[in-house]
């Protein structure tokens, strides 16, 4: 049987293209092995986005600085309930099923929501007006779970905003208070800090829990019903989804009043003093990054605020028939025209 040879230079060419086929075939394992890993975040809100648009825009501005990019190292699941609090255990359950490294939630009942569907993935709080009282850590300093993130307590704030209100209200001797009394920790130190500022004053309080919607216009008729001066709300979950309708029933009313949000003066509210909360959302970003990076939620101090801001309507005052003195005006961080 005669024996054909290939060319000894095919046969070089040919374990040349062998060689190299190997090379790119190891050089691309490598490149694998080398890719960072995707990391997914969860987003839980008891609103909706564009109620938390600056929020969101901020902490999104915080991420980036600190390298993540979304769609390019991170991916988030946003989830949102849109005012209807009985769907977020459903909404922080379909997180926990898609395995995300951290959770982010806006506020306690989101932050309760994450609380009950896990104790495994990390959570941090953007922020909570009583992170102690709701139960969700052990301290401040040593949250000891795997909660952590911002805490809004700031209960002498509600002094100070009755304090203002005085400084703009003429002959004011009686104010209505708004509030949600259920899963709002942070309710009750507010309102007990609110009466304390209020007897200095001597100024009487009526308060008035507000427990769903169709409370905050039945509130509204009582403070009327006691000739009250001005209304100053509470932080709640439930009227911050209606803010626009809080806003026109105070103007309809007469009643100078002021939030802990300014959000509602923004919606046509008189004014608002209170926490910065775009910058504890800008401020959650540093705790997804340490996280990511390996440290414990138990170990991570929770922080208090360090930001407050007084923003003022001039619209809406003028609405009610109110001038506001130009020492209160002076002291605000925006003014509204």
């Amino acid at each position: 049987m005669k024996i054909v040879r290939a060319p000894r230079s095919a046969v070089c060419k040919n374990l040349f293209c062998f060689a190299l086929s190997s090379l790119s075939f190891v050089f691309c394992l490598s490149a694998q092995a080398q890719q960072p890993k995707m990391i997914s975040l969860g987003f839980l809100g008891a609103t909706s986005a564009a109620i938390e648009k600056d929020r969101i825009d901020v902490f999104m501005e915080g991420m980036r600085e600190l390298g993540y990019v979304e769609n390019k190292n991170i991916v988030i699941k946003w989830r949102f309930a849109e005012g209807k609090f009985t769907r977020l255990p459903e909404l922080a359950n379909e997180l926990v099923r898609l395995k995300v490294d951290v959770i982010v939630t806006t506020g306690p009942t989101s932050t309760r929501a994450a609380k009950e569907a896990t104790t495994v993935i990390p959570i941090v709080m953007g922020f909570d007006n009583d992170p102690v009282g709701s139960g969700f850590i052990a301290s401040l300093a040593r949250p000891g779970g795997n909660i952590t993130g911002l805490s809004s307590l700031a209960p002498e704030i509600s002094g100070k905003r009755l304090e203002l209100l005085k400084e703009i209200v003429p002959k004011f001797s009686r104010v209505a208070v708004f509030g949600t009394s259920v899963n709002n920790a942070g309710n009750a130190q507010a309102l007990k800090e609110t009466e304390l500022a209020a007897g200095a004053l001597a100024i009487a309080v009526t308060y008035h829990d507000i427990l769903s919607v169709k409370d905050i216009e039945n509130a509204f008729r009582a403070a009327n019903k006691i000739r009250a001066d001005a209304v100053l709300l509470l932080g709640s979950p439930i009227y911050i989804s209606h803010r626009k309708q809080v806003a026109n029933l105070a103007v309809t009313s007469r009643l100078p009043a002021t939030y802990n949000r300014p959000e509602y003066v923004h919606d046509g509210g008189l004014m608002s003093y209170g926490v910065n909360s775009t910058d504890l959302l800008r401020r959650a970003s540093t705790y997804v990054d340490k996280i990511l990076k390996g440290a414990k939620p138990a170990e991570l101090p929770v922080e208090q605020p360090t930001k407050f801001e007084l923003v003022i309507n001039l619209k809406a005052a003028k609405q009610i028939g109110l001038t506001i003195p130009p020492n209160v005006l002076a002291r605000a961080n925006r003014i509204i025209k």
